[in-house]
């Protein structure tokens, strides 16, 4: 991966063609997820972070906040996820987004960390590992290449704020 940068108006970073298809498959397993029946979902960890309730001490509030809100919060997934897939370079190469394509690869990303570090039961403890010798491992790196994507897309977009390219 060459890490995002800020470029004319845009900011644009490279990825490898493995680094796509890891992005594009996270993706399915958010869509996935995010299109599955509340019913079927409901217990998921992962969903409670994605979709948190309203309020932690009145489960009848929280059930009236997820009613006003779940169908939108959904939406707007699915529409950031529709424009990460739209902007994410098929076989790898230059990934090149506007303001608002950006904003959209920010909410995505953090979804996916979220989902993952939920599933990895990620703390301010866990490190990085050292050698990939496992499933978890492999997990845990893709967790953590999430991480520099997002803070390099973060940096990228403070530098064209400022006008640096």
């Amino acid at each position: 991966m060459r890490p995002f940068r800020a470029t004319g108006g845009s900011v644009v970073a490279r990825l490898e063609p493995a680094e796509s298809g890891i992005v594009g498959l996270l993706l399915d397993q958010l869509e996935q997820l995010l299109d599955a029946d509340s019913d079927d979902v409901g217990g998921d960890p992962v969903m409670a972070r994605l979709l948190p309730p309203g309020h932690r001490g009145d489960a009848e509030l929280a059930a009236d906040y997820r009613e006003l809100t779940e169908s939108a919060l959904r939406s707007g997934k699915a529409d950031d996820l529709a424009t990460v897939r739209a902007t994410l370079p098929d076989g790898g190469g230059e990934v090149r987004l506007d303001a608002d394509q950006a904003a959209a690869w920010l909410r995505t990303t953090n979804d996916l960390r979220l989902a993952l570090g939920t599933r990895l039961d990620i703390s301010e403890d866990t490190e990085p590992p050292e050698e990939i010798t496992g499933d978890e491992d492999q997990q845990l790196a893709v967790y953590y290449w999430l991480t520099a994507l997002q803070g390099s897309l973060v940096d990228a977009l403070i530098a064209a704020r400022a006008g640096r390219s």
